[in-house]
């Protein structure tokens, strides 16, 4: 997202504000109201339309610039997600506190290779068909966000969108292999962490519960193969072709794998559109109301006394919790250029870019909003029946588990 010369003042930034505090509020005060993807998408435009207008009327083209960055968004999103539906992996694991962490881990390493989005959506419906059996499922999707929609796609440019454009701009593709040490420490201390909570969940779950879980173990298998090489073809299409020819691959192959998928696999997966209509119409409002959001924060960076390279860690992180964690990414790189630390990306100190990657990367678990599979992985997980938290819930989760462990991963690394 390129900056605009046009500096609005600080009150446009009310919109985005009103539709963080609608994301979390509506949902409890008016459910019914929010089930409708329409309804959503009234609120999102009601809201983002007059940043559109006053944008149009003095920087059109950050309209652009946003526009292109939302169809590239959702050409990533909707085509890993239309794609990977396609792919059902079936069977029934009996749910263990060993067979959930091992399948967490799989997944945090797996996100490094075809990116957050690709492992979310793959691997959330055999990870809720092997839990359908308990009671206790809730606490497992929210570490599945934590750890494969966002904490592991740190190993490589094409685990995240802030570390894919930061190859694009010049940061080698194999720069990223410095972050292994930060993602061990962090998702060893996050696997731990679950394993304990879910061995305790898996002693109160009922005796009825758990026996059906260990009569109905079928091995796992996997259906529409050929789906997985379309996969593969969206990972390449993101690492080696640029705009618009990378979005128009993405979309035909998309088309490829929905009209080459027998029906009857993608009804036994339970696949809707319902998720990926909620994902586009709430981040259509998100980026065209954090456009203003973020121009203001290019303009007076330097007044927030960002320097040390663990100040860039949970600045870049506070905001990639509720902004779209690529912008910011940008942004903060543009910080540490701006105060003078490097004039090319590359040339930025490896501590502060690897700070500034963390942050993005890692504090995108914090809300549903940070990282644009979080919301997919809610929306599918409430479509099989789990009751997932709400919007200030699932931060009462991020809060008490993650910003703890960010805080050891701060001494330990960067201070």
């Amino acid at each position: 997202m390129e900056p605009s010369a046009f500096l609005p003042s600080p009150g446009w930034i009310l919109p985005f504000a009103a539709l963080l505090v609608g994301i979390a509020v509506i949902p409890l005060a008016a459910p019914r109201f929010w089930e409708s993807n329409a309804r959503k998408l009234a609120v999102s435009a009601g809201l983002g339309l007059p940043v559109l207008v006053l944008y149009g009327l003095h920087a059109p083209l950050a309209i652009g610039h946003t526009a292109a960055d939302y169809v590239s968004f959702m050409a990533l999103l909707g085509s890993l997600f239309v794609i990977s539906g396609g792919v059902l992996m079936d069977g029934d694991l009996e749910a263990t506190p060993r067979v959930n962490t091992a399948f967490l881990a799989g997944g945090a390493l797996f996100a490094s290779v075809i990116g957050t989005t690709g492992a979310s959506v793959l691997l959330i419906r055999p990870l809720l068909h092997t839990n359908s059996e308990r009671r206790n499922v809730v606490h497992t999707v929210v570490f599945f966000i934590f750890l494969v929609s966002n904490i592991g796609g740190c190993l490589t440019p094409l685990g995240d969108p802030p570390l894919f454009l930061g190859y694009l701009l010049g940061v080698p593709f194999t720069w990223t292999f410095r972050l292994v040490w930060p993602w061990l420490f962090t998702t060893g201390l996050l696997l731990a962490i679950y394993f304990i909570w879910d061995t305790v969940a898996h002693g109160r779950e009922i005796g009825t519960r758990l026996r059906a879980d260990r009569t109905h173990v079928e091995p796992i298998t996997i259906r529409g193969t050929h789906n997985l090489v379309l996969l593969g073809g969206i990972v390449a299409a993101a690492a080696f072709l640029g705009s618009p020819w990378r979005e128009l691959a993405m979309t035909g192959l998309a088309v490829a794998g929905f009209l080459g998928t027998p029906r009857a696999l993608r009804d036994a997966n339970h696949f809707s559109f319902h998720p990926i209509i909620e994902v586009a119409v709430i981040f259509l409002g998100i980026f065209a109301t954090m456009i203003p959001a973020l121009d203001l924060l290019r303009a007076h960076g330097g007044a927030l006394g960002v320097r040390e390279p663990w100040h860039f860690f949970w600045a870049t992180g506070a905001l990639s919790s509720f902004l779209d964690n690529a912008p910011t990414y940008l942004t903060f790189v543009a910080l540490a250029q701006g105060l003078g630390l490097a004039p090319e990306v590359v040339q930025v100190p490896h501590a502060i870019l690897a700070a500034i990657s963390l942050g993005a990367v890692f504090m995108g678990a914090n809300s549903y909003i940070g990282n644009g599979p979080n919301f997919m992985v809610r929306s599918i997980a409430e479509s099989r029946g789990v009751r997932m938290p709400t919007f200030g819930g699932y931060m009462l989760y991020s809060g008490c588990i993650l910003l703890p462990v960010f805080a050891l991963v701060t001494f330990v690394f960067f201070v």
